[in-house]
Order: structure tokens, then C-alpha cells, then sequence
């Protein structure tokens, strides 16, 4: 890949996007307002210090000229400002965006020609709330409007998978394997590992059956036990003055209605009756007939009614302005088990949540600011909140974290993500932490040092996928594979692609070293298999999983090499009629041609082809059971 490429931003994401630059063998320039040109990272590349929304020094970095710019600042109108700066000064470059908003993406997409928005939020959140389900996930994606997810499988020594074919597990769970290191018909034992793609829930039952273990669902408590529970909360939020006004107030009740049933032989109905008349409406309860001392008493009492009921309803107007019954209502909403405890509801979080209720778990929300905007928004998706801050251990009880499925740390505070980490594992060593970070040394020392499997870097995780998003198309994940860094792309197949439309999938595959995956509107290929004979037609949407390398071929549609051939050396009489229309189909010759040909037994079935083609021909042939060679180009 020899493409002069300008990067503009150096953050957190821009360094690790840089990185996955450098790998492509890109000729790359970076400007940035913040970092020095004396930096050692920054060796190999051409770097100018400044505003990158400035035209001159655009202009300067090559940007009129360059076949690609990547804009990753963390301020999304200087983004946006800056794409737009971009087009105009150089129409036909691809320009791939850094977007917080999520509702701009789309139509920025849409609205500048050739440019893609990305989102590090959406790129990273699907994989972490699949690896809060299933334990285990290396790149989530769609084709069309399912759901997949790649997962690596270790079969446990105790797993009942164990002694079973690949190839028949594949098929009972419709996952595909896209890992090479295991044949198809081969035996599974303890340790051996294999990559899948597949829907969620069927990768979920795999990974759980490899492993032996198996997520127990949801767990509910009876409907008494979570009334009691809002009770207790609903009590514990009315502060102190609110609880001494109503213990005046009602101690004032009782003792004067002591006083009327005792003191005038009344019922406890009219002494209570008598009590409530004269403090809540000052009712004289016709007293002219009345005992002097009682006429006196009933007088105190309008007095300190007309008090105690102005205190108290002040004092209870603004308990319920300041109060926070929705957390204590939420209490009723939050499983005894089985759920996934999100902490903190920014952009990653809320589409963490997002993507975990589209997958059908329950989720229960801590978050710290009740103004957020996304609260009221994942409340009506379904998902429970509590309002309280995450990294205090009761707050963590209440939402059920010992008992969860999994743990999601994602607010916006590294600190803090650790510190709810630990806390959980203090609470449930067993449990499953999902870790938002932002250093990918950090990240990893935090699996090392602290066991914590699952701390992730999310922009470690989303930078690749900027640096593919300049291929082309639209790429949904990145995928590594033992030491291959791949990119899983949805592949849009137009009208003058001259090497892709009509040719067979097969083929393809050869020629431009991809995994196809699936096509948009059809079964999966996990569900389905990959069609050996289907032929790409204009308009498909084809999802694959490629290296940068082989995608930049794809993507760029160069055209494979050509010139190999099939020779047939022999054949039953019984393949004739089979053959017959291959050899008039392959050498473009008439019916009688292709029979004298056929009589020779010996004869050339295709030339001028690409290997891939080679490759389907030939299993076309040998499937007649004919003998057949492929001939390398000048052989």
C-alpha cells in the first residue's frame, strides 16, 4: 500500500490509529496542536504542529493531494469543520471521521461524498457487551440485520464436546469456523481451540458447552420481598426533617385523640374524627356545650394544627422536589441474578446497554448524574437505573453485582473503572469484569498484574478500523486471529466491477484471499455454508473478514493475475453430457466443437484464468469424476 495519508489529531485514539498506519506502509503526515516533532513515536512520518482546521497548513501537509485523511480530534465540530475543509480542497480523497455524536454519522456520511464517520463508542460497546454475555468475543458485526459475533472456543478437559467431529459441531450450533489450524473431520480434545462466526446466542451455547459451564438465566425474587425492597428504600431517602415533621405531627394526632376519648367518653372514631376536623380544617365541633377545659384544649390545638400542618407541608413539598423515588421504585426492577450491572452511561455505556437488551439480557444502570440524558432513554428500553455512585460497595450490593452475569466498568474515569473492578472482585471473585481503559500498556498490565481478563482499550480496539475505514466500504470490526490482524467489511458490489459481478463466490475467495462471511437479505453463511456455486451478482452486499492487505486488493477491485488454464487428461463416457456444457460454456464454442473436443479425451477445458477460477473449474471437473490438471500461467 503505497498511499500518502494525512492524520489529523493525535489523542488517544489518534496514536493507536497512527500505529495501525504505520503497519499499512502508508506514507503518512500528522498534524496536531499538542505533540512535538521531537517525539520518538512520531519517527518515520512528516508531522507539522498546528490547528488542523487552518487551510495553510492543510495545504502544506499535502492534504489537496493526499488519496486519504483521517480527522480523530476529540471535538466533533472541529471534525466536522475540518471534513468539509477537506472535500472542498480535494474532491476525490477519502475521508474517514471521528464522530461523538451519534446522530451525525449517518448523515455526515451521506452528505459528504466518499467519507466515513466512525464512532469508537459503536465500534467498541457491541464487544463489550458480547463478552459480558458470552464470557469470551473478538469481533461483533452485522450482516444486513443480523447479528454475529466471532468467538475463539477452548474445549475443556471435562466439556461434552469432546470426542466430537468439528465439522458436525459446526453444524449443530450454525456456527462457521474461520480459524485454519484444526481440519474439518478432525476429533476434538481438551485444549484445542478454533475460532467461530456465528448469531450471539448460538456462540454463547458453544462457548458455554466447551467450557462446562453454563450462565444460570435471570433469577427473580417473589413480588413480596421486591415490594419490602422499595419500601426500605423509599424510606431511606426521606431525609431527617421530613421524619421528625411527620413524628411531630402524627405523636400530636394520637395524644389528642387520647384526649377526646378519654377525656369526653367519645368513640375512637369521633375522637379521631374530632382530632383530624380541628387540625386540618380548625373546625370548632359546635363547643358551645362543652366543658371549659376542652374548649381551651380544642383552641391549642387549632393553633398547633394550623402550625404543624403549615411546617409539615412545606417541609414535604420540597422532600418531594429534591427526592429520588425513582431509584427507590427501581428496586422492584432489578433481578436477584442473571443480569449484567452496567456502571456509568456515557457513550460507550449507553451503547453497551444498547446492544445487551437487543440481545435479551436484563440490565440493571449505576450512574452518578440524574440529569444525564441518557437515562430516561435506557429506562424506557427496559433497563433498571439506580442513581448513586459506582464505586461505593453498597451501591453495587443494591444493584446485584455479586450475583450478575457480568459487570460492565464504563464511565469515563480509568480510576474509577478500576476501583469498581476491584470492588466486584471483592464482593464475587468469580465474577466477570468487563474494564473500560484507555491505555493499551495499562490494560494489559491490568491483566497481568491484577487478573483482570477483560480490561479493555477501547481505543486500542477501535484505531485499526479507522485506519481500514480508507479502503473503502464500510468496515464494521477488526478481528485478530493469532498473529493476523483482519478487517471485516461489508463489500458492495456495483454494476462495473467487471472481476466481481458474475463471478463465482468460490473464485473470489482464491483470488482476493478473504473469508466470506454472508450477503445481506440471505442466511448466513454459519446458517447456510458458503454457496460453492453462487455467482456475485450487481447490488449484493457481501460481508468478509480480510487482511489490510488483501482487503486494500478487494477493495481497490485489482484485477487478479491471469493465464492459468485446465487441462482434462481423461474422463468416464458417463461425464461426457456433464462436461459438454462446461467445455462449450469455458471455450465459448459451439455444440459440436465442444463433442470433438470431448472425443479426444485430452484437452484444455479453460484458459486465460485467474487462479480462482482455475480453482472452481477444476473442482467443477473433477466432481464428474474426470482427471484434470491445472496449468500455471506460461506452463
Amino acid at each position: 500500500m503505497t498511499h500518502t495519508v494525512v492524520l489529523c489529531g493525535l489523542g488517544q485514539v489518534g496514536w493507536r490509529v497512527l500505529d495501525s498506519l504505520k503497519a499499512t506502509r502508508a506514507n503518512i503526515t500528522v498534524i496536531d496542536l499538542k505533540a512535538k516533532a521531537d517525539d520518538p513515536r512520531l519517527e518515520g512520518v512528516t508531522f507539522y504542529q498546528g490547528d488542523c482546521k487552518r487551510s495553510d497548513l492543510l495545504q502544506r501537509a499535502g492534504a489537496a493531494t493526499a488519496t486519504g485523511i483521517l480527522i480523530v480530534t476529540s471535538d466533533d465540530l472541529l471534525n466536522v469543520s475540518t471534513a468539509m475543509l477537506v472535500r472542498r480542497m480535494n474532491p476525490t480523497a477519502r475521508i474517514v471521521v471521528r464522530m461523538f455524536n451519534q446522530n451525525l454519522i449517518q448523515r455526515l456520511g451521506s452528505a459528504l461524498h466518499n467519507t466515513v464517520a466512525l464512532s469508537v463508542s459503536a465500534l467498541t460497546a457491541p464487544l463489550m457487551a458480547l463478552t459480558a454475555v458470552s464470557g469470551e468475543a473478538l469481533a461483533a458485526f452485522n450482516i444486513g440485520d443480523k447479528a454475529q459475533q466471532v468467538a475463539e472456543i477452548t474445549i475443556d478437559v471435562d466439556s461434552a464436546l469432546v470426542g466430537d467431529r468439528l465439522a458436525d459441531v459446526a453444524g449443530r450450533f450454525q456456527v462457521l469456523v474461520i480459524s485454519q489450524e484444526l481440519p474439518a473431520d478432525c476429533r476434538l480434545s481438551a485444549t484445542d481451540r478454533f475460532v467461530v462466526c456465528g448469531d450471539p446466542k448460538a456462540v454463547g451455547e458453544l462457548l458455554a458447552l466447551a467450557s462446562g459451564t453454563f450462565a444460570s438465566g435471570v433469577e427473580w425474587a417473589g413480588k413480596l420481598r421486591r415490594f419490602a425492597r422499595t419500601a426500605r428504600r423509599t424510606v431511606g431517602e426521606i431525609d431527617f426533617s421530613m421524619k421528625l415533621a411527620t413524628a411531630v405531627l402524627f405523636s400530636v394526632l394520637l395524644a389528642s385523640s387520647l384526649v377526646f376519648r378519654f377525656g369526653t367518653d367519645a368513640g375512637w372514631g369521633d375522637a379521631i374524627y374530632s382530632t383530624v376536623s380541628v387540625v386540618a380544617t380548625g373546625s370548632d365541633l359546635r363547643g358551645d356545650g362543652r366543658a371549659e377545659w376542652v374548649k381551651i384544649f380544642i383552641s391549642v390545638l387549632k393553633l398547633l394544627g394550623a402550625a404543624l400542618i403549615a411546617g409539615f407541608t412545606a417541609i414535604f413539598t420540597n422532600y418531594l422536589l429534591k427526592a429520588k423515588l425513582g431509584g427507590a421504585f427501581e428496586m422492584r426492577r432489578i433481578p436477584d441474578a442473571g443480569h449484567v450491572v452496567v456502571c456509568g452511561l456515557g457513550n460507550i455505556g449507553f451503547r453497551c446497554v444498547e446492544h445487551l437488551l437487543k440481545l435479551g439480557c436484563q440490565v440493571v444502570v449505576i450512574d452518578q448524574k440524574a440529569d444525564n440524558p441518557f437515562v430516561a432513554t435506557v429506562r424506557r428500553m427496559g433497563a433498571a437505573v439506580l442513581l448513586g455512585d459506582a464505586t461505593v460497595q453498597e451501591v453495587l450490593k443494591q444493584a446485584g453485582a455479586i450475583k450478575a452475569r457480568a459487570v460492565i466498568a464504563a464511565t469515563s474515569s480509568e480510576l474509577a473503572n478500576l476501583e469498581i473492578a476491584l470492588l466486584v472482585r471483592e464482593l464475587n471473585p468469580a465474577q466477570r469484569v468487563i474494564v473500560r481503559l484507555a491505555d493499551p500498556e495499562f490494560a494489559q498490565a491490568m491483566r497481568d498484574a491484577a487478573e483482570l481478563k477483560y480490561a479493555m482499550s477501547t481505543p486500542a480496539l477501535a484505531a485499526p478500523a479507522f485506519a481500514a475505514a480508507l479502503l473503502g466500504d464500510r468496515v464494521q470490526s477488526i478481528l485478530t486471529v493469532g498473529l493476523n490482524t483482519m478487517a471485516i467489511c461489508e463489500v458492495v458490489i456495483q454494476d462495473g466491477d467487471a472481476d466481481l459481478v458474475d463471478h463465482p463466490l468460490l473464485a473470489l475467495t482464491i483470488d482476493y484471499h478473504f473469508l466470506p462471511l454472508g450477503i445481506a437479505g440471505q442466511p448466513t453463511f454459519a446458517e447456510s455454508g458458503i454457496p460453492k456455486s453462487y455467482r456475485m451478482k450487481a447490488g449484493d452486499h457481501l460481508t468478509v473478514a480480510a487482511e489490510l492487505t488483501d482487503l486494500e486488493r478487494l477493495v481497490r477491485r485489482a484485477a487478479p493475475e491471469k493465464g492459468y488454464s485446465v487441462l482434462i487428461d481423461d474422463f468416464p463416457l458417463t461425464a461426457s453430457d456433464a462436461l459438454a456444457p462446461i467445455l462449450r460454456a469455458s471455450r465459448n464454442c459451439t455444440a459440436e466443437e465442444a463433442q470433438a473436443m470431448l472425443a479426444t479425451k485430452r484437452f484444455v477445458v479453460g484458459e486465460g484464468l485467474s487462479r480462482g477460477q482455475a480453482e472452481e473449474l477444476y473442482t467443477r471437473v473433477i466432481r464428474e469424476k474426470a482427471s484434470a490438471t491445472i496449468l500455471q500461467p506460461h506452463s
